[in-house]
């Protein structure tokens, strides 16, 4: 299991009231579940701070992460991505510095 967290900097992020919502999560496998059940593709992979649910980024044809906060209510996402380490809050729309 890969664990993911926020960055110290991430945590710390004045401009995001939902910070207190995230926690350490992690993942199993680097796929989007949904989209492996529909025998579709993703481009990115994205994981939910609150819950650890991975889904497929808004670039992605099925948009599996943003339904998910849509549908949850989880507002920020941490990019699983090689060589990247951002987050986002969609209910802020902005990343987390």
């Amino acid at each position: 299991m890969e664990q993911v967290r926020l960055s110290k900097r991430q945590a710390a992020a004045k401009a995001c009231r939902h910070v207190g919502q995230a926690r350490e999560v992690s993942y199993a496998r680097r796929e989007c579940p949904e989209c492996v059940a529909l025998h579709d593709s993703w481009v990115h992979l994205r994981i939910c701070m609150t819950c650890g649910h991975v889904g497929c980024c808004d670039s992605s044809k099925n948009k599996h992460a943003r339904a998910h906060y849509v549908k949850s209510g989880h507002p920020i996402i941490k990019s699983i991505q090689p060589g990247e380490d951002w987050a986002w809050c969609y209910v802020e729309d902005g990343y987390l510095e």
